[in-house]
């Protein structure tokens, strides 16, 4: 999905130092860094399918704030979409206990895994970074074990740690074919978005 709009996808596979260590290895000539994909939401609102655009990512310790002008070009051209506080974490907000939690220590909307590490890169590199994530599931789910399954290092599931987990926890399919689902539509609304944004995601520094 990168490749197709004209950008170099950097995948951490939920790694937060490999996401780092592919990051650094980047030559001179990036203009910008952008993190998309999915996120989980820490809030009634937004909700399953909705697109997100950062206006901050926080940890416990860092807070990041993003490029105002790429952001406003990203909410100009995506007026539905919802512009939020990121959380990042290093390990996934499984339980609607935790994604309450993360909610009321840092004031964010949505969480994912990897917003924090790309945006302490670009802040290294001192060039100017965006996020455009899109909630796969609500702040009431709680993810099947299955589901957190770390991908491989290429970033592809991991099927037979998937088929394991779901011979040792069987009860779980049910609640796995819902996440399926909901990440399909989570991934077909950011499809739309960066259909709607073109090559360079709206990047206002290429060229």
């Amino acid at each position: 999905m990168a490749r197709r709009f004209g950008l170099t996808p950097v995948i951490g596979a939920g790694n937060s130092k490999l996401l780092l260590r592919r990051l650094r290895a980047l030559g001179p000539d990036v203009h910008g860094i952008i993190s998309m994909g999915l996120a989980g939401a820490l809030a009634p609102i937004p909700e399953v399918g909705d697109a997100l655009i950062a206006s901050h990512v926080v940890t416990e310790r860092e807070h990041y704030a993003c490029d105002p002008e790429w952001s406003r070009v990203l909410r100009t051209k995506l007026p539905e979409a919802h512009s939020v506080v990121i959380a990042g974490v290093e390990e996934p907000a499984q339980h609607m206990g935790a994604k309450k939690d993360l909610f009321r220590q840092t004031g964010a909307h949505a969480v994912d895994m990897e917003s924090h590490i790309a945006a302490r890169f670009a802040s290294e590199r001192g060039i100017p970074f965006v996020v455009l994530r899109v909630v796969s599931d609500d702040c009431k789910r709680t993810l099947p074990p299955a589901a957190l399954e770390h991908l491989s290092i290429n970033g592809h599931p991991r099927y037979f740690a998937i088929i394991r987990s779901l011979l040792r926890e069987r009860g779980q399919f049910g609640e796995l074919l819902r996440t399926a689902r909901e990440a399909g539509a989570a991934f077909r609304t950011l499809l739309r978005c960066l259909r709607a944004l073109g090559p360079g995601v709206g990047c206002p520094y290429l060229g």
